[in-house]
């Protein structure tokens, strides 16, 4: 049995990742982890623990001590906060456990949790972006008012999820959005609501082995339906962007097509992504796929995809009663 520990469990990535494990059809024993006991992904897992929190001094300590007792045979990462970690710590990590950790370099996790560095890489290796400026760069904004005018878009230059994302249709709107706030990025309108796509690409030794592009609506920041058809303007898009990015494995890629036929590409999450089990309904099990390479020397190669149109729906789920006596312990 193949052993894969899972992290950030309770996230919607982790819940992703558990989910397209257990629809592989491989014998996967899946170890979940994360620093809420009420977390709904631990509990999907074959046994499950508790990790501290990222930031927490004690991290990186409690992962190798989990490495040590729990030998897997692979580590995927669920939330971004824990993604540069592992990227520093990949290579020790898996020649000291023998194990294999799905993480980019760390650079290239530094580059995409910036909107702002996203821009920069996009326009330093000649491919399409959104202009964009600072916050704080007063003499920039002028400049990008002058230049393309409003709408704008203002959000943080590290977040997820449109968490304070905000559309500034003209100054007074545009002054609102940055009063009293840092860490800012505005940019350039990539696009309408409706030419909006989600791409996952996999990419090993330097080539783009597969990718998948959707269609989506989005709500609360995540894909709630996802459009599953033939874009191939925009997988020759997301091919091109992801050989000038050279991920280790999965990345997201998020763009927009703009009224002039562009491409702007606004977002890119160098890991897998909230839509991974959407994908996996749609053939593409990119988490398989990863395993396959790194642990059973299969070649990454795009499979057939099935067209429709994913749905996403709540589900409840009753947790044991001790998990909310860890909780409240813990509190």
């Amino acid at each position: 049995m193949t052993t894969i520990a899972v992290t950030g469990a309770g996230a919607v990535l982790g819940q992703g990742i558990i989910k397209s494990l257990k629809s592989a059809g491989r014998d996967y024993r899946v170890l979940a982890f994360d620093p809420n006991p009420l977390s709904p992904g631990l509990y999907w897992g074959d046994s499950h623990g508790i990790l501290p929190m990222a930031n927490d001094p004690q991290y990186t300590a409690a992962v190798e001590a989990m490495l040590e007792r729990d030998k897997p045979d692979a580590v995927l990462v669920g939330t971004d906060v824990e993604l540069e970690i592992f990227a520093e710590n990949r290579a020790r990590w898996e020649e000291r456990f023998a194990t294999k950790i799905v993480v980019s370099p760390a650079d290239i996790i530094r580059i995409a949790d910036d909107k702002l560095e996203t821009a920069r890489w996009l326009e330093a290796n000649g491919l399409p972006f959104p202009k964009s400026v600072a916050g704080e760069d007063r003499d920039g904004i002028e400049g990008l008012i002058a230049d393309i005018g409003f709408p704008l878009v203002v959000k943080p230059r590290i977040g997820a999820r449109a968490v304070g994302v905000s559309l500034a249709k003209d100054r007074a709107e545009l002054d609102a959005a940055l009063e009293g706030r840092d860490g800012l990025v505005i940019q350039q309108w990539a696009g309408p609501d409706d030419e909006e796509y989600t791409a996952g690409v996999l990419c090993f030794d330097g080539e783009v082995s597969a990718a998948i592009v959707l269609r989506r609506d989005l709500r609360d920041g995540n894909t709630f339906r996802a459009y599953a058809d033939e874009y191939p303007d925009c997988d020759a898009y997301v091919r091109k962007v992801a050989a000038a990015l050279q991920p280790y494995g999965p990345a997201n890629l998020q763009f927009r097509r703009g009224p002039d036929g562009q491409f702007r590409l606004f977002e890119i999450n160098a890991r897998f992504s909230g839509t991974t089990p959407m994908r996996a309904l749609l053939g593409f099990n990119e988490v398989d796929m990863v395993l396959g390479k790194l642990l059973f020397d299969e070649q990454v190669t795009q499979p057939p995809l099935n067209k429709g149109v994913v749905v996403r729906f709540l589900e409840e789920q009753l947790l044991p009663r001790e998990a909310a006596a860890s909780a409240q312990a813990a509190a």
